[in-house]
C-alpha cells in the first residue's frame, strides 16, 4: 500500500517517471538496498538485531571494485570469509549469550576500519561482469523490478515454504520446542547470520555495479534502511514474524522516499529528516490497520 501510494505521488509530480527509462531510475539503488534488508531479515528472524550491516556492506563494497577486480581470486577469498566471520559472530552471540546489539555495534566499527584499510579514498573500479548485470536492460520489465521479484521469490519460498524455513524461524518464534524436538540453536543461529552475510555480499556487489567505484563510507545508512525495510514490510523484532516479499516491497518504498522528497524540491538538509517523518507515519498506519484486523 505504502509503495503503491508513493509511486502514485510521485507520478502526479513527474508525470514522465511513468515510463521503462523513469521506472529504472527511480529503483535503480532499490537492489542493494533490498539485498541488504533481506540479510537484516535473517538476523531479526532470530530475535536478534544487526547494527553493523552497513558498515559491512560498504567493506564488500570496498573489496569487490579493489581485489575482486583486480585479483579476483584474492577478493573471492576475503568475501568468503566475510561470510564466515558472520557465521562465527553469531556463534559468539549464542554460545556467551551477549546482546548481539552491542556485539555488532562493535563490530560496525570493525568492518569500517577494515574498509578504510582496502580502501583510504574513494575510488577503485566495479568487475565488469557485476556492472553488465546491474545495468541490463530487458525489454518491457526494468531490470531493478524483476531482481526485486526474484529475491522476494527466492527467500520466500525458502524462508516460508520450505522444511528447513520452517525450522529457522522456529528459533525466533519457539526456540525452547525446537531444542527439545533436537535441533541446535547454535548451528541455527550460525546458518541464520551466515545467510545475512552472503546477503550483505551481494547487496555490495550489487551497490558497487550500480555506482562503478566504492568508498568505505558508502553504504553507512543501510543499517537503519535495512532494519525500516523489515519492518516496514511486516516483520517483528521478536517472534520469528518476518516476510520477505513484504521485506523487500519495503526496501523499494524507502528506496522511492528519497526520490518522491527531490521531486518536492525539499532541501536536501531536511531530507532524511522528513524520510524518518514518511517512514513514521506509515508504520503508525500499520499499526492502526493491523489493530483493526484484530478486533474484527
Amino acid at each position: 500500500m505504502s509503495l503503491a501510494a508513493l509511486l502514485i505521488a510521485i507520478f502526479w509530480l513527474q508525470p514522465r517517471t511513468m515510463s521503462y527509462f523513469g521506472l529504472n531510475l527511480l529503483l535503480n539503488l532499490a537492489v542493494p538496498i533490498a539485498l541488504a534488508t533481506i540479510a537484516q531479515m535473517f538476523i531479526l528472524c532470530v530475535n536478534e538485531l544487526d547494527l553493523s550491516i552497513g558498515g559491512f556492506v560498504s567493506l564488500v563494497a570496498c573489496i569487490t571494485a579493489t581485489w575482486l577486480h583486480d585479483t579476483p581470486l584474492l577478493g573471492i577469498a576475503a568475501l568468503v570469509g566475510l561470510i564466515v566471520a558472520y557465521a562465527l559472530l553469531g556463534a559468539l552471540i549464542h554460545i556467551r549469550n551477549l546482546p548481539s546489539i552491542v556485539v555488532t555495534l562493535g563490530m560496525s566499527f570493525v568492518w569500517l576500519g577494515l574498509a578504510v584499510l582496502v580502501l583510504p579514498t574513494p575510488g577503485g573500479k566495479a568487475p565488469e561482469y557485476i556492472r553488465s548485470l546491474m545495468t541490463l536492460k530487458p525489454s518491457l520489465v526494468p531490470f531493478p523490478i524483476i531482481a526485486s521479484v526474484v529475491i522476494a521469490g527466492v527467500v520466500h519460498l525458502f524462508l516460508m515454504r520450505s522444511a528447513v524455513g520452517t525450522v529457522l524461524r522456529g528459533a525466533g518464534g519457539n526456540p525452547r520446542s525446537l531444542e527439545r524436538a533436537g535441533w541446535s540453536l547454535l548451528k541455527i543461529k550460525m546458518s541464520m547470520f551466515a545467510l545475512a552475510g552472503f546477503f550483505g555480499v551481494l547487496s555490495g556487489m550489487a551497490l558497487v555495479g550500480l555506482t562503478t567505484s566504492a568508498d568505505a563510507n558508502i553504504a553507512l545508512r543501510y543499517t537503519l534502511l535495512s532494519i525500516a525495510g523489515v519492518i516496514l514490510g511486516g516483520g517483528e523484532f521478536v517472534g520469528g514474524r518476518v516476510s520477505p516479499i513484504g521485506a523487500v516491497i519495503g526496501a523499494m518504498t524507502l528506496a522511492l522516499a528519497g526520490s518522491f522528497l527531490s521531486f518536492l524540491r525539499l532541501n536536501p538538509d531536511w531530507q532524511i529528516g522528513a524520510q524518518g517523518a514518511i517512514l513514521i507515519v506509515v508504520l503508525a498506519l500499520r499499526v492502526l490497520i493491523s489493530r483493526s484486523e484484530a478486533k474484527r
